[in-house]
Order: C-alpha cells, then sequence, then structure tokens
C-alpha cells in the first residue's frame, strides 16, 4: 500500500526559483575560475623563464 507523503515535494515555480538560483552560483564560480586563468594567459611572458610559456 502506497502512502502519499507530500511533505517533501515542491512546486514547479519552486524548483525553476532553485535551478535559477544553482545556475547563477554556478556562473559566478565558472567567472571566478576562469577569470584569473584569462588574464595570465594575456599577460606578457615570464622573463625568469616560466616553464609553462
Amino acid at each position: 500500500m502506497k502512502k502519499d507523503n507530500n511533505t517533501d515535494k515542491i512546486t514547479r515555480k519552486d524548483a525553476i526559483k532553485k535551478m535559477g538560483k544553482y545556475a547563477a552560483l554556478t556562473a559566478v564560480g565558472t567567472f571566478v575560475i576562469l577569470n584569473p586563468l584569462k588574464a595570465q594567459s594575456s599577460s606578457p611572458p615570464d622573463p625568469g623563464g616560466n616553464p609553462f610559456d
């Protein structure tokens, strides 16, 4: 016998709100991680002989 338990269900509107928050958080995290790499790649080469150039 299956018991209906609606306490753990959310509406479609609430789900979309939560997805939007996670998407925004992911976008910010991606920007923070990738932006320094982009800035580093566009900087002039290291005169000390950086082995990663």
